[in-house]
């Protein structure tokens, strides 16, 4: 494999630029699938404790789905590259899934930490709190290397964060008495 025509960033902001893709899609989708643990278990009325177990089970389970899926997809664009003749455009897609996976683990226990510490009662809205403030900071953080201001990107992933909430909150209230809850 020829890897001359690819260079690897050296600096910070360059790599985060190249890898500012892999960052969002991980952060976004660990903050927002795990907060929807929380938001649906809530919604049906389950006890708290199923939050922690739902909200790990999600962390690594699908963290390590969304690593690979995106270490393979790199990998399927790399080879019909190949297959056309073409440069390697990434010749590293298992950095790529790794930083997937842990940006997701990463940002995605922010919705868990306040059971994890056990605020009891005060744990939902805690979470609900940090929780829009994570998927703010994540979406205005692409200001730093992206076009558009740092406003309009928190507000969009936020926007995004509580619109996949409020559907996983009211799931979780209208499966709950089907299921027995």
């Amino acid at each position: 494999m020829d890897h001359t025509l690819y260079h690897e960033p050296r600096e910070a902001r360059g790599l985060l630029k190249h890898y500012m893709r892999d960052l969002i899609y991980g952060a976004s989708d660990g903050i927002i699938t795990t907060f929807a643990v929380v938001t649906a278990v809530t919604g049906a009325s389950l006890h708290p404790r199923i939050i922690l177990i739902l909200g790990i089970a999600n962390l690594l389970a699908d963290g390590f789905s969304m690593g690979a899926s995106n270490f393979l997809s790199i990998r399927s664009v790399e080879s019909i590259r190949r297959a056309d003749g073409l440069a390697l455009a990434e010749p590293f897609p298992v950095r790529h899934g790794a930083v997937t996976f842990a940006a997701f683990v990463l940002a995605g226990a922010i919705p868990l930490l306040t059971y994890v510490i056990d605020l009891g009662t005060a744990s939902f809205q805690a979470a609900v709190v940090l929780t829009l403030v994570a998927l703010f900071v994540v979406g205005a953080l692409r200001a730093t290397v992206a076009e558009g201001g740092w406003l309009k990107n928190g507000v969009e992933m936020l926007t995004v964060g509580v619109l996949a909430a409020t559907v996983s909150y009211a799931v979780g209230a209208l499966v709950a008495p089907l299921a027995g809850g």
